[in-house]
């Protein structure tokens, strides 16, 4: 499902400065695996139903058929969308409490690891550059909104664990 997902973000029209992004998370609590892919394309994905001589075009058919749940959202740090596939998989191992994640992948809800404390993440947004690089704007709890670059590493880990 995920080589799926991301084989179509690759194939939309976007930017060619622009990145596809993979986040793969689980909820204890619901016993769920979901992978979310991102990209900057317009658009909305749509089942297809091709025909017996096309080569193409079945990808969302087997995530239909393999997922619990699939959707599509508007990505929350800027231009584009994220399509994500939900699993059950009420046995996976616990995540660890925190990891290093690039600074486009931070979520409100989550904390971050700055100034030497644990910091939780109010918002996040994009800024675009006339150099077409990107720098992530996170409003903290506490002290001044932090802008990094995107790819910039930072640890993270969910609001309770803390």
């Amino acid at each position: 499902m995920l080589s799926e997902l991301v084989t179509n973000a690759l194939r939309v029209p976007a930017p060619s400065d622009r990145q596809v992004g993979v986040r793969i998370a689980r909820t204890v609590d619901e016993g769920m695996l979901r992978l979310e892919v991102s990209d900057a394309g317009a658009g909305t994905p749509e089942l297809r139903e091709p025909g017996d001589e096309e080569t193409g075009g079945r990808g969302l058919l087997l995530v239909e058929v393999l997922a619990h749940r699939w959707g599509v959202e508007k990505r929350t740090g800027g231009i584009g969308k994220t399509v994500f596939a939900e699993l059950k998989a009420p046995d996976i191992v616990a995540e660890p409490v925190e990891v290093e994640v690039a600074a486009v992948l931070v979520r409100t809800g989550q904390c971050v690891r700055v100034w030497g404390a644990w910091h939780a993440v109010l918002d996040v947004h994009t800024e675009q550059h006339e150099s077409h690089e990107s720098t992530v704007v996170l409003r903290l709890d506490e002290g001044p909104a932090l802008r990094v670059h995107a790819t910039e590493p930072l640890a993270v880990r969910r609001r309770e664990d803390g």
